[in-house]
């Protein structure tokens, strides 16, 4: 029991002087996926726990959280698009495949020999988890009894208790109909009342809201057109639905590296009878900024309200808020004035008010909100220093998940609070962890610093907002190596906690470790990102552009080198995806301010990436238009400067990344080759790009740090 104590106050000690280790600062496991039962007693969420999956519940009263499902290894097979069944006593969930490319080859990177599967499971408290089918994008009938998922591009409805108590393949799954075009959109929805099924029909440069009548077996498309149908969402009464509509030439819904998307052609909602797919448009956005649709950082972006009032984002101002219209239609009332946007978004149990987060007041950070669908007014439900988001209410209660500087990111909740089910208004009361016991006790939250909101001037004159991270042992008068971190994305923000993505959150984790390790760490929020506007998030000449954000990564190494406490001949770079590309543009273009670099999985030649783009669309290669942004793309991209490029370098990419091509590494590295540039390579063979396996993300940050280590 002796050594047992001191080993404990010597683990406690170490933390405590900065000396934590890589896997204890990685160890948290990362909550998501936060979903309400109907009723709202009980609350599910996914718990990733060092590369184990499981999903997680809690229930009225007493809201303990308890494991559901017992997942142990580090296999690398995902979880997620949790379901609660309508009377709330199981939860339907996805174990396996690409979450987030849909209907891709399964990945494998734990290199299983026996193959991996996408499969449907269901799982209640005091039973194991049972396969349903084979599939994704599970969508539970009003009456429990089955359900409609996508598999091979089709949808198929299964019994949700199969013959004898089995699988519901065996005899109780049957594909939908036999349509001449994929369904590709993992947005399926019942009709209240279980006798019909909207989805959207992906056409590939149009699509279409479809509706599947089960009694009579036949389709109707809504009010079908050349443009882009999204997001159907049935009225309480089952008669009509609501769906978003993206014009032809109205720019999509934006994406990063292709240039400024501030106007085009306007977007609209429309209304159409489920029953003869007649339709109506009841309301279009202004021609200017907002007329682009960009969706929240949310499941559904279209929510019918109480007093049949229809909830969507909108950018009118160059901010992304809430506004609500009357389904008749008419002008749309601001719901949630002011500079800041809106994030993840819930409608309360009786559908009169709507939760979401968002950085109002507190712009680097994300508070929950809860706003009336009708008459506007938002009132704070959280405040302070941490970060709260994914807000769901519960009886009398809000759950969301939350973090602080210190303390990563769980799942919490607010007992009390005002009627409609959200909690967080009068009376509301104090906030608790729903598995506070997850958190491993060895976890050096005490250890952990501070991040520094930092407001620098890129070498443009554009004001740029970051997180700085001191070591916490730093003395008057000592210069440190210093590190720039960038985000990927490009459409994120890096804030001031434990983030609330696991990719940035493992980000935050690694940076809190540098810093520990006697680096100045600045995280920067470059343009082209999130949480600034419209007008930041679409910059001038970004991306494949005109890389204008390499002022940004520039004025960071210039505000590093100004500080008395940065060694300026040691500053280093280091990101992931489109980190990574700016880290080699970085390196490439500043090899005389940044001494070495850490480039995960980045884009190297916009020309490359953008081919394929470009070969699905009309017209000649040979357009001037074309070949002008061809030039364009290559000037704005590292392998364009790599003749400067003298810094050495280390490339980290997994074979198998769906989102930026290994080709990219490949490429770099024969052309590093050529220049003699010194560099490294770690190749994790079948990982995707956000790896999938804890010890993917340790050996990869372990690499990173070593490196830094040894040549900066």
């Amino acid at each position: 029991m002796r050594r047992t104590l001191l080993g404990i106050l010597l683990v406690g000690s170490a933390a405590v002087a900065g000396t934590f280790t890589l896997e204890q600062v990685l160890s948290a496991p990362f909550p998501s996926e936060l979903v309400a039962a109907p009723g709202g007693g009980k609350v599910a969420w996914l718990l990733n726990e060092r590369g184990a999956r499981n999903v997680w519940i809690a229930a009225a009263p007493d809201y303990k959280g308890v494991r559901l499902t017992s997942y142990k290894e580090d296999d690398g097979i995902d979880i997620g698009q949790l379901r609660w069944t309508p009377d709330g006593s199981a939860v339907v969930y996805v174990r396996g495949g690409d979450l987030e490319f849909l209907g891709r080859p399964d990945p494998n990177p734990s290199a299983d020999a026996g193959g991996t599967e996408q499969a449907i499971w269901i799982a209640a408290p005091g039973g194991a988890p049972r396969k349903i089918a084979d599939g994704h994008s599970p969508a539970i009938s009003p009456k429990g009894d089955r359900v409609a998922y996508l598999r091979g591009g089709q949808i198929w409805i299964a019994a949700i208790r199969g013959e004898g108590g089995g699988p519901a393949g065996q005899g109780g799954e049957a594909q939908l109909y036999h349509p001449r075009s994929a369904v590709t959109s993992a947005e399926i929805e019942w009709s209240p009342d279980g006798s019909k099924l909207a989805f959207v029909s992906d056409r590939v440069n149009h699509s279409f809201v479809t509706v599947y009548d089960f009694g009579s077996k036949s389709l109707t498309y809504l009010d079908p057109s050349v443009d882009r149908d999204l997001d159907p969402v049935w009225s309480p009464d089952g008669k009509q639905i609501a769906f978003i509509r993206m014009a032809v030439g109205g720019g999509g819904r934006g994406g990063a590296g292709g240039g400024a998307r501030r106007a085009g052609e306007p977007w609209s909602i429309r209304v159409a009878d489920a029953a003869t797919g007649t339709g109506r448009q009841i309301w279009i956005s202004d021609k200017g900024p907002g007329s682009i649709f960009h969706p929240m950082v949310s499941e559904r972006q279209l929510y019918w309200a109480a007093g049949d009032r229809l909830v969507f984002p909108w950018e009118r101002d160059g901010w992304e808020h809430l506004y609500s219209v009357a389904v008749e239609g008419g002008t749309a009332a601001l719901l949630t004035p002011g500079e800041f946007e809106v994030e993840t978004v819930a409608l309360t149990e009786d559908r009169k008010e709507a939760l979401f987060s968002s950085n109002q007041n507190d712009i680097d950070r994300r508070h929950i909100w809860r706003v009336s669908v009708s008459a506007g007014g938002a009132r704070a439900v959280t405040s302070g220093e941490g970060l709260e988001w994914a807000a769901v209410p519960l009886k009398n209660a809000t759950a969301f998940l939350r973090s602080e500087t210190k303390r990563p990111a769980r799942a919490a909740i607010q007992l009390g609070g005002a009627a409609g089910g959200g909690g967080g208004g009068a009376g509301a009361g104090a906030i608790r962890d729903l598995a506070p016991d997850s958190i491993p006790a060895d976890f050096p939250a005490d250890a952990l610093v501070t991040p520094q909101q930092v407001i620098y001037t890129a070498s443009d004159g554009m004001p740029i907002h970051g997180q700085l991270f001191l070591p916490p042992d730093g003395r008057p008068g000592q210069k440190h190596p210093a590190l720039v971190f960038m985000h990927g994305g490009s459409r994120r923000q890096m804030l001031l906690g434990w983030h609330y993505m696991d990719y940035y959150n493992n980000a935050y984790g690694m940076n809190q470790y540098l810093a520990s390790q006697g680096y100045v760490v600045l995280a920067i929020n470059y343009r082209s990102g999130i949480g600034y506007g419209l007008n930041f998030r679409e910059a001038i000449n970004y991306g494949a552009s005109g890389a204008s954000e390499y002022h940004d990564v520039e004025g960071a190494g210039l505000y590093l080198k100004s500080r008395p406490d940065v060694d300026p001949a040691h500053i280093g770079l280091w990101g992931g995806s489109y980190g990574g590309y700016l880290t080699a543009l970085g390196l490439a273009r500043g090899s005389d301010l940044f001494a070495a670099g850490v480039d995960f999985h980045g884009v190297h030649d916009w020309t490359v990436r953008n081919a394929a783009n470009a070969a699905a669309q009309d017209g000649s290669a040979s357009d001037p238009a074309r070949q002008e942004a061809a030039r364009v793309a290559f000037a704005s991209s590292p392998m364009s400067s790599v003749r400067t490029w003298r810094s050495p370098v280390l490339l980290i990419h997994g074979d198998d990344d769906r989102n930026v091509n290994f080709s990219e590494t490949v490429s770099m590295a024969a052309a590093l080759r050529q220049q003699g540039v010194y560099f490294e390579q770690l190749i994790i063979p079948d990982e995707i790009h956000g790896f999938l396996r804890h010890q993917s993300w340790l050996k990869g940050y372990r690499a990173a740090a070593d490196f830094f280590k040894r040549k900066l």
